[in-house]
Order: structure tokens, then sequence, then C-alpha cells
């Protein structure tokens, strides 16, 4: 009884002091001081600011339609690592998600710069979803339900796991002066980094000189220049193809032909092989026609279980035959073969200039009619009246946390500094195997590998010292050795009870005599209950 009750208890308090050695305390969160036209931290007010949509999408071949069903919640992360910070989370696999959040005032970064940052985290791993942003155009950022991927924006950032791979967005809608129509620019060597499951941090820096940074984890990833990098560009071509220009029917473009007056040579054998036998060969000295390859393994003998009329005849498994290692070669020889001096190949014509050659033809340019010259299209880019989340994913539970969307690149530092700098070392500490510090600190106590019951002992005389000069405050210092300690005291009562219930409770024992009683009457068979008596006898009955 007390080997279980021992065993009881280690078990029990083993688990819960395992998880009181590995959980160090977390700081706490503590929303930013930090001032701009939008910083987010997702605080229990955010359903105040944020809208999900319940817009409907149509796909492109019309028809079939899809709702934003996708779920929204600010949650703590599943893997917490700063107390009561919390995120905005999409909740649902294969699932269209979308949200949206106007400002307090519409922003211009005609004169200012812009800068985007926010983090991101794929908390279940990348399985084709996005991450990124939009900043909606002002006088659409009330869209609120109605928000979708029709939704006019301005910039759109962000993370984006493309199966396979990943890519930063970096996306800008520029309207043209000239026809008054927008044309997405889509960066054309846009950052791939490797995202994994922790919180990433992406910022973006555009500059009223046209210039632009994107930062992964607050290193640059990449810079350049609005009117450069994009695809298609900012301006469009000063001149076009005329598309009324079409190539004349006898216009010749082949520059080379085959000779016509060529002649295949008369010794041209087309039909020639590729190898022929080596006529000047002979056969080595010594060489065993005889001899076979293989031999039948001389070491080898019939297995005792074997049988003849079972199994068939034995036969004895081949080895290399020894002589042939000795010798040039065994068996039959064949002369070898060797490339045919006589072979050409089939013939062709040889190539020559076309005589009737004009060149590459392309159609003659014209001036575009829609030609504009923009070089100040950061400039030219609409006010943005709010930000919203719009997209289709595959992987759920991603997280968004510390929104920022202002002019101070320093502003943006800080608040990086207050949040993602804490929160990425300690992810990554956590993401890593727990390793034994007992080499780096002599005088802490035993670890539980080394002495199981040793490292208990010490954890539960440690308790009850405390305990005897105040048990309130040995709870809530050490809460699970105290929980472990209580369940296996509970158990081990249980089990004392239940004991002693089996032992008061038990019936005398019945002693059955040995002697045999005779009797001149054979009982009856007596059927179990719910079954018909049936007769024991040892003629069957016919079926």
């Amino acid at each position: 009884m007390r080997r279980v009750a021992l065993s009881v208890l280690v078990f029990a308090a083993t688990g819960a002091l395992a998880s009181t050695e590995s959980d160090a305390p977390k700081p706490a969160f503590t929303p930013t001081s930090i001032k701009a036209p939008f910083v987010e931290q997702f605080t229990e007010d955010w359903t105040e600011r944020w809208t999900p949509s319940e817009a409907t999408k149509k796909t492109p071949v019309g028809g079939e339609t899809f709702s934003y069903v996708g779920k929204w919640e600010v949650e703590d992360p599943l893997i917490s690592v700063i107390e009561g910070d919390k995120g905005l989370v999409a909740k649902s696999k294969a699932a269209h998600h979308a949200i949206s959040a106007p400002f307090d005032e519409p922003i211009s970064f005609s004169n200012k710069p812009l800068i985007i940052q926010y983090e991101v985290k794929y908390q279940k791993g990348g399985n084709c979803g996005g991450g990124y942003v939009k900043l909606l155009e002002d006088g659409f950022q009330t869209s609120g339900k109605e928000f979708s991927d029709t939704t006019p924006w301005v910039i759109m950032f962000g993370p984006d796991l493309t199966c396979p791979g990943t890519k930063v967005h970096f996306i800008f809608r520029h309207k043209s002066p000239k026809t008054g129509e927008y044309e997405e620019k889509h960066l054309k060597l846009p950052p791939k980094p490797s995202i994994e499951k922790l919180t990433n941090l992406y910022t973006l820096i555009v500059n009223p000189d046209n210039t632009y940074e994107v930062l992964f984890n607050g290193s640059s990833d990449k810079k350049g220049n609005l009117l450069e990098d994009f695809e298609p560009p900012v301006n469009p071509p000063k001149e076009i193809d005329d598309p009324e220009d079409k190539k004349p029917a006898d216009w010749v473009d082949e520059q080379k032909i085959s000779d016509p007056d060529a002649k295949k040579p008369d010794d041209w054998d087309e039909d020639a092989p590729y190898e022929i036998l080596d006529e000047d060969a002979v056969k080595p000295e010594g060489w065993l026609d005889d001899e076979p390859q293989a031999i039948p393994d001389p070491d080898a003998t019939k297995p005792e279980e074997w049988d003849d009329d079972e199994d068939g005849d034995w036969i004895a498994p081949t080895v290399p035959n020894p002589k042939c290692t000795e010798a040039p070669g065994c068996g039959e020889w064949k002369r070898p073969h060797k490339a045919n001096p006589d072979y050409k190949g089939k013939w062709y014509a040889p190539m020559i200039d076309n005589p009737a050659y004009k060149g590459e033809w392309a159609p003659r340019k014209i001036p575009n009619p829609n030609f504009f010259e923009d070089l100040t299209p950061v400039k030219s880019l609409s006010k943005i009246g709010g930000v919203g989340i719009e997209l289709w994913t595959m992987t759920e539970d991603i997280l968004f946390d510390n929104l920022y969307i202002g002019h101070s690149v320093e502003d943006a530092k800080a608040l990086a500094k207050e949040t993602f700098d804490i929160k990425k070392p300690l992810e990554v500490a956590a993401d890593k195997p727990a390793t034994s510090d007992d080499d780096d600190d002599e005088d802490s106590t035993s670890s539980f590998k080394e002495d199981p019951i040793g490292f208990i002992r010490e954890k539960a005389i440690t308790f009850i010292e405390a305990a005897k000069e105040d048990p309130i405050t040995a709870f809530k210092t050490q809460p699970e050795t105290g929980a472990a300690m209580g369940a296996a005291f509970f158990t081990i009562l249980g089990m004392i009870g239940a004991l002693f219930g089996l032992i008061g409770g038990s019936s005398p024992a019945v002693v059955q005599s040995t002697k045999k009683v005779e009797t001149s009457e054979k009982k009856a068979p007596v059927a179990p209950a719910g079954e018909e008596k049936t007769e024991e006898t040892p003629v069957k009955k016919r079926k």
C-alpha cells in the first residue's frame, strides 16, 4: 500500500513540477504611448474600430459565389510569451476573410514619408495563405460590412505564401492623368524571406522623393525607386506599335536557307552502321573457352529440412568461377565492336544566306495617345482613409498585431523595440527543446532526470516548510507543487477508502465438501435465464 501511494505521489507531482520548471515568468503587455495616425494593438475596445465584412464575392466567370465567411477573433497566441498580449487572428481554414478599420483622419503622404509596419505570425505553419494589408482609398474606408476585393485601395503590402514559395507584396494603384484609369504597379523582384511559425515584422517606407525600402524583422531587404522597379512602369512609352500595321504577305524573315544547289556526294552512305566488328582483334592468350563464368558453390550443402518431394531437386547456388579471375576471360570469345570509319549519318544540305531575306519584321511606331509623364508618382497617389485585410487562405490561425501606419521611422522603430524586439527572442527560446542548466549553475536544484525522487522530495519539502509559515503564500508562490501534492493526497485517501471497503464488506468464504454425494436420480439440466432448456443426450438430432 505504501509503495502504491508513493508511486501515485511521484507521478502526480512529476507532471506539475516539470511544468513549473519550464514556465518562466512572462513579461506583461503594456499598451504603447506612441502616437500616430493609426496604431493598433488589438486591446479590449478593438471592436469599436474594426468591422468584419459580410460582402459576397463573385468569381470572374460568374455564377458561383463565395462569401467572406472566415471568422476573426482577438485572442492570445497559441504560444504566448507576453502576458496579456493579444492579436487579431484569421481563424478559418480554406475561407475568404475580410475586415477593415477607418482612420480618424485621411492620411496624405505627398510631403511626408509613409511607414507601414506590423507583425504576422503563421501559427500553424505555411500552406497557401496571405498575410498582407490594404490601405484603403479615402472615401471607401467606411465600407465596413461591404468591404471586399473590389473596394478601392492605394497600397497593398505584406507577406504571401504562394504555394510553393513566399514573397512580400508591394503593389500600388496609380491613376493615369490622361485616361483617369487606375493600374496596379507590382514590384518586379519582391523579397522572398523564409517564413516560419514565429512572429515576423514587416516594414514598408515610401518617401516623397519616390524612393522606398522594405524591411524584414528590422533589416533592410529591398530598396529602390518607384519609377524604376515596378511592372508595368509608372510612365507609359512615348511610342507604341501601330495596331493597324500588318506584315506584308511577301515579307521574308528567314535569314538562312538550305543550299538548293548542294548535292549529296556519291560515296555518302546513309545506311552505314555506327559501329562494326573489329576484324583485327584476336583472342587473348590463355582465354578459357570451356570454363563457365559461374560454377556451383562447392561449399554449399543441402539443408537438412529440404524435402525433395515437396521442394523439388536441390540445386547448389552459384559462385564466380575462380579460374576466370586468373585468366583473361572465360566462355565463348566474341569479337569486339569498333567505330565505323565510313559512318557519316544522314546527309543535309548546308545552310547559306537567304538572298530574299529582308530582316525581322516589326510594326511601325506611332505616338502613344495615352502617353504621360509623372515624375512624382508618390505625390499623385490618393489619400488613404483606412486599412483592410482581405485574403484567401488555406491556413488557419494567422495572427496580426502591432500595426503602425504613420510618418515617423523613429516611432515605428520604437514600437518594434517595445513589442517585436521583446517577443521574438522569447518565441525563439520557447521554440527550442528544453536543455539542462546544471553545468551553468552548480548550486541549482538537482534535475528530474538525474534524481527524480530527490527532485520531487526537495520540491515537496520546500512547499511544506513554506506552508508551515503561511499556507496561502505557499500556494500562491508554488501553485503547481501544492496542486500536485493535494491531488496525490486525495488519490491516496480514495485508494485507502476503497481498500477498507473491500475488506469490511467481504463475505465469509464458503467451504465445499470434498465428499461425493451419490443420488439415484439425475438432475434435469437448467437453462440460463432467457434461454430454452435442453436435454443432454449422446444422440444427435437430425437436422
